[in-house]
């Protein structure tokens, strides 16, 4: 029974996560052009805008994880389902820049309560340490929000035009994702240390707590760490397309190779579902922080025919990486006070975010397909806040 509850959760959660993600973090990449040529604005602007809503995010991350540890995570969930339709809807009624700002100002604050870290904070009010295998499953179906969210986009897109896609997509959230989150179950307690799973290593088991000086420097990196991985992966949300053209792909093939992502981010979580929860969060995630860098450097070694393998460790990498920010916080510091040390840790990343798209637009502007070198160098400096969280052993054990 309790494994059946549990996988009931994970399939209603992590579907509300897939319409969640397609319908925010994935929109402007199908309808960025559209808006702009509508609005009467640069494109440059509209991905302004959505810089806008993930700065937003950052600042509201902290204290939507605080509510989730007070209330837990349904009522919160409930709320950024209306939030979202709210923000869609003022997006389908913008004439100009200034509500344009506004519309993805609100989607913003529905992103900073309505995405992982939040899923991720649900489920560690309701499971505890147990949570991690619940954590992976959500990820596993949200995973192909990409997938799901682009050519959905497009075709919406096509038919009822931008408007009316945003609209389509704002009584989703009314009629599909709040049901969902609805039908969550209550959470009244934070939850207590619960015993190590049998499938997982007893390495995995969380450390004592430890006197508030020593979480310092594991906070700062795994801030750090988030940061990075996070620029790289907006980075490539926005511009992997145009990056695999600028190594010498045709759009076509661009397109196809980039559509593979998703596959390879639920291949690499079947991956840690099924082999890497047995070692220690800290090992894969060294493992797949290590996974960008090495597919870029391989690109502009050897040019377009790596692109197939770069594109596929791009998207394992990430794909385990976005378990990893919901697994190391629960085994460092435990599950009291979670969503909001989740918050914190995720303000810096959130911000990373937030200019990834203009920064690494940019690059590729003045280098070219070289530009990969930006993402393998931060890809590094994540690898190595990672090798140096493990041995400080301050709060890792």
């Amino acid at each position: 029974m309790l494994i059946s509850t549990r996988t009931s959760v994970v399939a209603r959660l992590g579907t509300a996560q897939t319409l969640a993600w397609a319908s925010s973090y994935y929109l402007p990449a199908m309808l960025a052009t559209a808006m702009a040529a509508d609005l009467g604005v640069s494109v440059t602007t509209v991905f302004a805008a959505f810089s806008f809503a993930l700065i937003v995010s950052a600042v509201f991350g902290r204290w939507a994880g605080q509510l989730i540890d007070h209330h837990g995570g349904r009522p919160v969930l409930i709320g950024t389902n209306l939030l979202f339709a709210a923000g869609l809807l003022a997006l389908s009624l913008a004439q100009g820049p200034v509500l344009l700002f506004l519309a993805w100002g609100l989607i913003g604050v529905a992103m900073a309560a309505g995405l992982y870290d939040a899923a991720f904070a649900t489920l560690v009010r309701l499971y505890g340490h147990d949570a991690r295998s619940t954590i992976t499953g959500i990820t596993l179906i949200a995973g192909f929000a990409s997938t799901v969210g682009w050519p959905l986009t497009a075709w919406l897109e096509l038919e009822f035009g931008w408007r009316g896609a945003c609209l389509c997509w704002a009584g989703l959230h009314l009629l599909l994702g709040l049901p969902l989150n609805a039908s969550l179950p209550r959470s009244t307690a934070a939850p207590g240390v619960s015993p190590v799973p049998a499938a997982v290593s007893p390495t995995d088991a969380p450390a004592p707590a430890a006197a508030p000086g020593a979480t310092f420097w594991p906070t700062v990196l795994l801030s750090l760490v988030f940061a990075v991985t996070w620029f790289t992966s907006t980075a490539m949300a926005a511009h992997l397309p145009s990056l695999l053209q600028a190594h010498g792909l045709t759009l076509a093939a661009a397109l196809a190779l980039a559509a593979l992502v998703g596959p390879a981010q639920v291949a690499a979580r079947l991956l840690e579902f099924g082999f890497l929860r047995k070692v220690h969060p800290l090992l894969s995630a060294q493992l797949a922080t290590a996974a960008h860098p090495l597919g870029a450097v391989l690109l502009m070694v050897v040019g377009g025919p790596a692109a197939l393998l770069f594109t596929v460790l791009h998207g394992a990498g990430n794909g385990i990486l976005t378990i990893a920010k919901g697994t190391l916080p629960l085994v460092i510091f435990g599950p009291k006070g979670y969503g909001a040390r989740q918050g914190l840790l995720m303000v810096p990343a959130r911000v990373a975010q937030a200019f990834a798209p203009l920064v690494f637009g940019l690059a590729i502007d003045r280098l070219g397909g070289s530009a990969l070198w930006v993402s393998t160098g931060v890809g590094l400096v994540g690898l190595a806040a990672l090798v140096w969280l493990q041995r400080s052993g301050s709060v890792v054990r």
